[in-house]
């Protein structure tokens, strides 16, 4: 190829790349594996062939020129660009499993059991897309995804499902403020108003469970994540849906705020591609959040 015949030797070249960033030919040859002599002896070609100095020799240093320089700057970012690429290579040549989820799953349900596959599957390396828009499956993008719904989907193929329970929830500062009894027009409600309305809101649950209440929420948000953050610091009730805020309800930061409980209609569906090709990795993870989620 033409540029090959206008490039000096590659070796000389990284040579150099290793003497400007070590600052010293001794330390460069070490870096590289070489001797000094070694190292001295690529620069002195490189001279050779610009017709010019690279480097002022000095008592016991060296000092590139302005030229040298420049070519050092251009050659460290050429190099970085080429072990990037390299790298990303690597990366696509390993088993790589791509999984999709809304906000809220991915980081109340998803990340706090990914570790546990992670340690399982150590060498798979895990991409997690969250997003609350709809993920389509026939774009290749994703591997398995967790779909809230109800089956059959067009674009995929559900492997595993589960169902939910929604209860008002609330921090336990805020139920020892309120006390006992049934939910009152008065309370503190927290909306989270989302585009999808599978997710129930506050008035579509008062209406399933039959109750008389004047729901006027005192504060919106248009992620489920900001509600159940604004709910654990005891700023008012949220709808808690079990599978999302199970864990906080564990440890307490969360209590049900009354008895009332209403079985969602939808299910989170663990669902595959149906075009997609099968791999060791997305089968492992496809089994694996399955498990998990009837665990």
């Amino acid at each position: 190829m033409q540029f090959r015949r206008r490039l000096p030797s590659l070796t000389a070249l990284v040579t150099l790349e290793a003497v400007l960033r070590r600052k010293s030919f001794t330390t460069a040859a070490t870096e590289l594996g070489v001797t000094q002599a070694a190292v001295s002896r690529q620069i002195a070609l490189l001279e050779e062939e610009f017709g010019q100095a690279l480097f002022v020799r000095k008592h016991r240093a060296i000092e590139p020129t302005a030229a040298c320089i420049s070519l050092g700057a251009t050659l460290a970012k050429s190099f970085a660009n080429i072990a990037e690429s390299v790298e990303a290579m690597q990366s696509r040549s390993q088993d790589v499993v791509t999984i999709g989820a809304t906000v809220a799953f991915s980081s109340f349900w998803l990340l706090p059991r990914l570790a546990e596959f992670r340690r399982a599957n150590p060498g798979i390396l895990v991409r997690v897309i969250s997003q609350d828009s709809p993920i389509a499956l026939d774009g290749g993008e994703v591997d398995v995804a967790i779909r809230y719904g109800l089956p059959p989907f067009s674009d995929g193929t559900v492997i595993a499902s589960r169902g939910d329970v929604i209860s008002p929830v609330c921090s336990p500062d805020y139920l020892r403020r309120r006390g006992d009894g049934p939910l009152g027009s008065a309370e503190e409600f927290i909306e989270t108003d989302v585009v999808d309305r599978s997710w129930y809101n506050w008035s579509q649950w008062v209406s399933l469970i039959g109750a008389n209440i004047d729901v006027k929420p005192s504060l919106r948000f248009n992620h489920y994540t900001e509600t159940i953050a604004a709910t654990r610091a005891g700023q008012g009730i949220a709808l808690g849906w079990r599978m999302l805020v199970g864990t906080f309800l564990e440890d307490g930061t969360l209590v049900q705020a009354d008895s009332s409980e209403l079985a969602a209609e939808g299910r989170y569906n663990v669902i595959v591609p149906v075009k997609a090709k099968r791999s060791n990795a997305r089968d492992l993870a496809a089994a694996w959040l399955t498990a998990s989620l009837h665990g």
